[in-house]
């Protein structure tokens, strides 16, 4: 299943946020949104999913979801929203537990999961016996569970240490090699978006038009800093965003 955006603008009272969005999330492709702070990114990934309704526009979900798919569009946090009390299994389980599934789909759907996220032999565990890393793996293998068309991600490892972070982009490199699972993936961090997307939409600052959106034609595994294409796209990302990220911080601090 595709998502395709037609024509959005949102706005809140007299607050425009959003213009003119025209985007196309293609099946098995990582869509990467960079943009100033308080530029939209957020509330764009929030009308993707049909959180809130846009202003002007459209959101169109194009094709089938896949075959077992419970919910079409899933969310991973920034903060992992587990629940302290459930086991891993458990904060897994949660989102299954309304579809009435009998117990052995539910019970195939949690090892499943947890066998791709590697996380079987902590699905006893707890959140607090987990690292951060750990804690973000079993959000992600929450979402898969339900076999989702799209994952919207929001930031999902700005909460993490730069070595966390980098250990969990090589585990999500490796989940697309194996899945090819389609994403919309939002961040502020430009070495995120070379890493993971195969395309980069840069948003302007406040009201959010897409300034443009850039293809990187190279395979996930192959992507590193010391490659010195990836360098230059994320200097030319740099480029794109260095003025208005500037302004944007002026008048987030000026509001």
């Amino acid at each position: 299943m595709d998502l395709r955006v037609e024509n959005l603008s949102h706005r809140y009272d007299d607050l425009d946020v959003l213009r003119d969005i025209d985007l196309e999330i293609k099946t098995g492709e990582i869509v990467c949104v960079i943009g100033p702070s308080g530029c939209g990114k957020s509330t764009l990934l929030r009308l993707l999913g049909g959180l809130e309704q846009p202003s002007e526009g459209q959101v169109l979900q194009v094709g089938e979801p896949p075959a077992g798919s419970l919910n079409p569009l899933t969310y991973v946090f920034q903060d992992f929203a587990l629940l302290p009390w459930r086991s891993v299994e458990g904060n897994v389980s949660l989102v299954l537990e309304g579809h009435n599934l009998p117990a052995e789909e539910m019970e195939a759907r949690i090892a499943d999961v947890l066998s791709r996220t590697r996380l079987s032999d902590f699905r006893k565990a707890v959140p607090k016996q987990l690292s951060g890393g750990m804690k973000q793996r079993v959000a992600i293998a929450r979402a898969l569970s339900v076999n989702p068309a799209v994952l919207l991600m929001d930031e999902p490892l700005s909460a993490l240490d730069s070595q966390t972070r980098e250990l969990l982009m090589d585990d999500l490199i490796d989940l697309w090699e194996r899945e090819k699972f389609t994403a919309c993936y939002i961040t502020h961090n430009l070495a995120e978006a070379v890493r993971l997307g195969h395309k980069v939409v840069v948003l302007s600052r406040r009201p959010g038009v897409i300034r443009e959106i850039v293809h990187i034609d190279m395979p996930l595994t192959e992507r590193n800093l010391s490659n010195p294409q990836i360098a230059a796209i994320q200097q030319q990302l740099w480029e794109m965003m260095r003025a208005e990220a500037a302004a944007a911080d002026t008048e987030l601090a000026d509001s």
